[in-house]
């Protein structure tokens, strides 16, 4: 059987959070994690049910977007799942091709292709929707030179602190329900033409109490890649299970963000005030015995809570935010890949754990 071809896919364009109140989530990100200002939407743009600041660091870009009136379909996704990822955005050469070929693959739309111009020439949009209510925009941006795109002005505060190191998005995780797990990446197989890079079942994810189940689905130049986790059965209430409590159902766990200096990145954000989960100095013991030789300073990365793991092609190094919301839901991965292509497997006893802590402290194991 001829392998389906991969959607042609140039990378994330930009992350969008649903959020009550953008501002205030603006300078969060700014002051915590080091983006920069870039572009802003709002009543002095000419919008009346919404307001969005963008942020930028190296490649990734941020969208927050607050609603202005309670009717706004922004407030009611708010209102529901907290704040929390809405679009997760794909730049493509082709926004309307790309939107046709997977609607013609079985994809559900959400955005017909539309064309936004100013004088900075035009940006074409067109979107579909995939697990819960989490939709994919295709942006194709090879006709403008603007900001960020028509409808947003340069928005240039004084306050702008230094970046922490983060370059680009490295994987984008996704909670769905029950038994959902096999949809959803059939549905990335099916209308994405995304390989299944790797897979992990309640064996391989799995402490005394938790465990879940993951499929890692990735486009052809690797790029995108798109871990999906469904809860598995154990003794007590799993993280992706807490999650979909809170949330409301299915929605992205977490954004894991690369930098080539993870040790220089986590001392950067822990000044800032960034809350990292707690990883136990035993894990410590017989990391190497695990992992070989690594070029960093064990001592260091022990110090900072760095987590180690290696596959066949090299080594990484990550770690784990704590939840970033009032709600136990979404949170960031910071992760440093030296040659390793896989996600941390060795690393999940390590993690679950840590988890599971944080859960007990909530009254929600």
């Amino acid at each position: 059987m001829e392998k389906t071809k991969s959607l042609p896919i140039n990378g994330t364009d930009y992350i969008e959070f649903y959020v009550g109140n953008a501002k205030q989530a603006a300078h969060f990100y700014q002051s915590a994690f080091g983006f920069q200002p870039l572009a802003y939407a709002g009543l002095e743009t000419g919008l009346k049910d919404r307001t969005s600041y963008v942020l930028k660091q190296d490649k990734i870009i941020l969208v927050l977007t607050a609603a202005l009136t309670p009717e706004s379909t922004v407030a009611e996704h708010q209102r529901l799942h907290g704040d929390g990822v809405k679009v997760i955005a794909l730049n493509v050469d082709d926004a309307k091709e790309s939107f046709e070929t997977t609607i013609k693959k079985g994809a559900k739309a959400y955005m017909e292709p539309k064309t936004l111009s100013d004088d900075n020439g035009e940006v074409v949009l067109s979107g579909i929707h995939t697990y819960g209510e989490t939709v994919h925009i295709f942006v194709e941006r090879k006709n403008y030179n603007g900001v960020f795109m028509p409808g947003f002005v340069k928005w240039e505060p004084e306050y702008q602190p230094e970046d922490a190191g983060l370059m680009y998005v490295d994987h984008i995780v996704g909670n769905v329900g029950w038994n959902e797990m096999d949809t959803i990446a059939g549905f990335y197989k099916d209308v994405f033409g995304f390989d299944q890079l790797i897979s992990f079942d309640d064996k391989d994810i799995s402490t005394e109490y938790t465990a879940l189940k993951s499929k890692v689905m990735a486009n052809d130049n690797m790029w995108i890649k798109f871990p999906i986790n469904e809860p598995a059965k154990g003794k007590k209430k799993s993280q992706v299970e807490e999650y979909l409590d809170f949330y409301g159902g299915p929605g992205p766990q977490h954004l894991a963000l690369a930098t080539d200096d993870i040790v220089k990145t986590i001392d950067a954000l822990r000044s800032r005030g960034v809350d990292f989960l707690h990883v136990p100095e035993t894990y410590y013991d017989t990391v190497t015995e695990r992992v070989g030789e690594i070029d960093e300073d064990l001592e260091v990365l022990k110090k900072h809570s760095i987590l180690i793991d290696r596959d066949d092609e090299g080594y990484l190094l990550q770690l784990f935010t704590k939840p970033v919301e009032v709600r136990p839901t979404f949170f960031f991965e910071i992760i440093q890949r030296k040659g390793a292509k896989s996600f941390g497997k060795g690393n999940f006893q390590a993690l679950f754990e840590s988890i599971e802590l944080e859960q007990e402290s909530r009254g929600t194991l």
